[in-house]
C-alpha cells in the first residue's frame, strides 16, 4: 500500500481497538451488501460476544469522529471516506492472492511474454475479473528515450518511411522526403551506420556526438531525434481498459445520472492521463496506491482507484490499476493490482532489455 500522504495526521489514533475492530467489520459487511449495517447484524454475523448497546455506542462515536455515517436516521451506518482510508491503510493488513490463483495468471501472461501490446489486453482483464472493478493499463514507456534500431523504407521517388524501434519495445514512424531520391540499399547502409554507432544512446548522448560522416545519414538525423523528443513527451500512451460493465451494475451506479458519472472518468483521458502520470512520477515500481472517493480530484468523488506502477527503472515503466466504487473489495484489488504489476515488471526486465 502507499504509506500515508504526509499532509494528513496519523488517522486512527483516537480510535480504541474495539472501535477500530467495529469499524473493519462495518467495511468489510457493507462492501459485500451495499445496505447500511446496524449493530444487531453485526452481532449476528460475526458472533461478537458484547451487547447491541455497546455496538451501538461504539458506531456513534465512529460516526463522531467522521469514520462512519447514517444515510438516514433510522438506518444503520456506512463508511465515509475517512472510514476507508482507515481501513486500507491500518485495518485491512498486508494480504496475497491464494497460490493457485497466481500461479494460473503467471501462465497466461508468460504464454504471451513476446507480444506487449498482448500483455495490456490481458492485464486489463485479469485485473476487472479478479478485482471486480473497470481496470486501466498503460503499455511500459521508456523513461527516458533510448534509441534501439532504425530502417529507412524507400516509398517513392524522394520519399522515405523511418521506422524507429526505441529501447523498451516503443515503435515510432513518420515519413520522410529527402533532397533527391536514393536506392533502398543506400538507404538500409545510412541507417546501418546509425544503429551501429548510437544503439542503446539516450537523446542527451546522442545530441552530443558529432554529426554523421554519412550525408545521409546526416539528413535523417534530426528526424530521428525529434521522434524520441516525441516520446519523452508522451509518457501515457492508450490506455487499456476492461470491466466497464461490471462498475456500472454496482448498486452506487444504478441511476442515471451515477451512470454518466462513472462513465465520464472512465472515459476522460485528460483526467486519466493527470492521475496516472502522477503515479507514474511519484510512486515506485511495485508500490501500491489507493485513492478513495476523490481525495485529490473532484471527479473520482464517488470513486476509489488502486494503482500501481510497473517495469524496470532505466529500461521503461507503467501504470495499472482498477477504479471501482468507494465501496470496493479492497482486499480483492490490493493484492490483484500488486501481482500483475510484479508480474508485468519481470517481463520488461525479461523481455524488452533483449
Amino acid at each position: 500500500m502507499s504509506p500515508r500522504r504526509k499532509h494528513a495526521p496519523p488517522p486512527g489514533e483516537e480510535l480504541t481497538e474495539r472501535q477500530q475492530f467495529i469499524l473493519a467489520l462495518v467495511v468489510r459487511d457493507y462492501v459485500e451488501t451495499a445496505q447500511p449495517v446496524g449493530s444487531r447484524r453485526l452481532i449476528a454475523r460475526f458472533g461478537l460476544s458484547i451487547s447491541p448497546a455497546t455496538v451501538r455506542h461504539e458506531m456513534a462515536v465512529l460516526g463522531q469522529k467522521g469514520y462512519l455515517k447514517q444515510p438516514h436516521t433510522s438506518s444503520g451506518r456506512v463508511p465515509t471516506g475517512k472510514g476507508y482510508r482507515l481501513f486500507v491503510e491500518h485495518l485491512l493488513g498486508h494480504s496475497e492472492l491464494p497460490p493457485e490463483i497466481r500461479h494460473t495468471i503467471a501462465h497466461q501472461f508468460y504464454q504471451a511474454r513476446q507480444d506487449v501490446e498482448q500483455w495490456m489486453k490481458l492485464a486489463a482483464s485479469v485485473l476487472a475479473q479478479r478485482a471486480r472493478a473497470a481496470s486501466l493499463v498503460t503499455a511500459p514507456h521508456p523513461e527516458e528515450a533510448r534509441y534501439k534500431h532504425l530502417e529507412l523504407i524507400a516509398i517513392r521517388g524522394r520519399r522515405v518511411l523511418l521506422v524507429l524501434v526505441l529501447v523498451g519495445g516503443e515503435i515510432r514512424q513518420r515519413l520522410l522526403n529527402l533532397p533527391e531520391a536514393v536506392t533502398q540499399a543506400r538507404l538500409s547502409a545510412a541507417a546501418e551506420s546509425l544503429n551501429a554507432r548510437f544503439a542503446g544512446k539516450t537523446l542527451a548522448e546522442m545530441q552530443a556526438a558529432p554529426l554523421p560522416a554519412d550525408p545521409l545519414a546526416a539528413d535523417v538525423f534530426p528526424a530521428v531525434q525529434a521522434e524520441m523528443r516525441a516520446s519523452q513527451r508522451t509518457p501515457i500512451d492508450e490506455v487499456y481498459r476492461d470491466g466497464l460493465a461490471q462498475v456500472l451494475s454496482e448498486p452506487e451506479f444504478a441511476q442515471p445520472e451515477a451512470a454518466r458519472r462513472a462513465l465520464a472518468v472512465l472515459e476522460n483521458n485528460a483526467m486519466l492521463e493527470r492521475v496516472l502520470a502522477r503515479v507514474a512520477a511519484d510512486a515506485e515500481i511495485g508500490s501500491v496506491q489507493v485513492l478513495v472517493g476523490g481525495e485529490d480530484w473532484e471527479e473520482l468523488r464517488h470513486c476509489s482507484l488502486v494503482l500501481a506502477r510497473y517495469g524496470a527503472p532505466g529500461l521503461a515503466t507503467g501504470v495499472l490499476g482498477v477504479l471501482g466504487p468507494t465501496r470496493m473489495a479492497y482486499n480483492h484489488a490490493i493484492p490483484t493490482v500488486r501481482f500483475v504489476a510484479h508480474l508485468l515488471s519481470e517481463m520488461v526486465t525479461e523481455t524488452l532489455a533483449e
